[in-house]
């Protein structure tokens, strides 16, 4: 390292969000980013673990100490070329990875100020961009083929593997553009749509062919490769079926972070169709980032006011969780940038009903419980504490998970990928997932080839 005592001297700093009374106006990208100065002298805070945590806790296995010590140095270049070996498309973990390896970093584990990776990911990245470190390269082709069914994360670096391997590979996706819950599920505040299309740009380029509004049936896939890869993510949305659920007014999350993403990509609803929070008390059920994007996105429609609940107890509050120690993930309490632009957040609260006037949702009846441990073992047994509550709100938000896809006995030829595979997770998992499905679709045909 070229200044392996750095991180006695220098802060960790983060780039921040932009103001409040600002952002809350508009979709565009929430993080700001520091200067390249700054940046560099960021990377320069890497120690270069004798046993980089960083890299064991990345599910790529990218190696933070090597590109951010090209970063301090100033070679750019370098840096994107090591951080890329890794990762196929550092500009999208950059944005909205959690950051495993900073949980990890041994500069987290001592004060709990680890390097800025993620950022430093995206300050690479955009460089890599604007310099032209971003080629394309065309590779010779081997005559074999390919089918991606699903153009999420999972689906999309499994095709770039594949055809920088020389696969003629084919991307069929039921929307209507690429990206999967990257582009209808995370808000533009969170990840810039213009940020996939200048990589889907790059792809298309390199050979890939995307065909778009193909819901392909995947007991009956298309007819001519050589192998397929089914990486259609987790469609189907945990419902919440309690009295009054059919009341206008109560949507899945999807229903309404899809349509937003949708209207600013250019496309119509009629006034009915619209799932619009303006003037409304809104509630969102569920904990995690698809209700703090719900969250965000409620203030930006102009909404009245928002609460979330959460059904599991309010996760401690400080870096560290006793309970769960390293080098388990930290459940400690998130403040999203959504959660700061104003929201009520309550713990333990179970939903029992919808409310609703003339067909329409008016309010919801909860329950505040807690949780107690099950004399025979398993999962903790949950008691009512006091009398059910009623929650003002005219439209209530589900976001709570997703449900792991069924899927039959497919022939050899075909493999999974991805949530497909695996039941939602992270981006970063879906992403590593592509990869190596990848290296088993070139295995499998490559010994297939050599028996024929």
């Amino acid at each position: 390292m070229g200044n392996p005592k750095a991180f006695l001297t220098i802060a960790r700093k983060e780039a921040g969000y932009r103001p409040i009374h600002d952002r809350i106006h508009d979709f565009s990208e929430v993080e700001q980013t520091l200067n390249s100065n700054d940046r560099r002298q960021q990377a320069s805070r890497c120690m270069d673990c004798g046993v980089p945590f960083c890299h064991w806790a990345c599910p790529l296995g990218n190696k933070p100490p090597e590109w951010n010590d090209a970063l301090y140095k100033g070679d750019w270049e370098l840096a994107y070329r090591l951080l890329n070996a890794t990762n196929d498309f550092p500009e999208f973990t950059g944005r909205i990875c959690p950051a495993l390896c900073e949980k990890a970093c041994v500069l987290n584990l001592m004060d709990h100020e680890p390097t800025t990776n993620r950022e430093d990911e995206a300050a690479i990245t955009e460089h890599a961009f604007q310099e032209n470190y971003v080629r394309v390269e065309i590779p010779q082709r081997n005559g074999m083929s390919v089918a991606v069914i699903g153009a999420g994360p999972a689906g999309l670096v499994a095709a770039n593997q594949l055809n920088r391997k020389g696969y003629t590979v084919t991307v069929f996706d039921k929307n209507e553009a690429a990206g999967g819950l990257l582009r209808y599920g995370i808000p533009n505040f969170k990840l810039g749509k213009n940020v996939i299309d200048r990589r889907i740009k790059v792809l298309e380029e390199e050979g890939i062919v995307f065909k778009y509004g193909c819901d392909i049936d995947c007991a009956k896939l298309p007819e001519g490769f050589d192998a397929y890869i089914i990486a259609t993510g987790t469609p189907t949305a945990r419902d919440l079926k309690v009295p009054g659920r059919e009341l206008k007014g109560v949507y899945l999350a999807l229903e309404m972070l899809a349509q937003q993403n949708r209207v600013l990509a250019g496309m119509e609803f009629k006034r009915d169709e619209l799932v619009n929070a303006k003037g409304k008390d809104v509630l969102v059920i569920g904990g995690g980032d698809t209700g703090s994007d719900c969250i965000g996105t409620a203030h930006r429609q102009g909404c009245k006011s928002v609460t979330q609940i959460e059904i599991m107890p309010k996760p401690v509050e400080g870096p560290e969780d006793p309970k769960n120690p390293w080098p388990e993930w930290p459940r400690t309490l998130k403040t999203t940038s959504s959660h700061e632009e104003g929201c009520v957040r309550r713990w333990n609260i179970n939903t029992l009903e919808f409310l609703g006037k003339d067909g329409k949702l008016t309010g919801v009846k909860v329950q505040e419980i807690t949780w107690k441990p099950n004399p025979e073992g398993g999962r903790p047994i949950m008691e009512p504490v006091g009398k059910p509550q009623i929650i003002k709100a005219e439209i209530v938000l589900l976001a709570m998970g997703f449900l792991k896809p069924e899927h039959p006995q497919y022939p050899e030829n075909v493999f999974l990928a991805g949530d497909a595979q695996s039941g939602a997770s992270l981006v970063v998992r879906a992403m590593a997932s592509g990869r190596k499905v990848a290296c088993h679709v070139d295995k499998f045909l490559k010994d297939k080839k050599s028996r024929d």
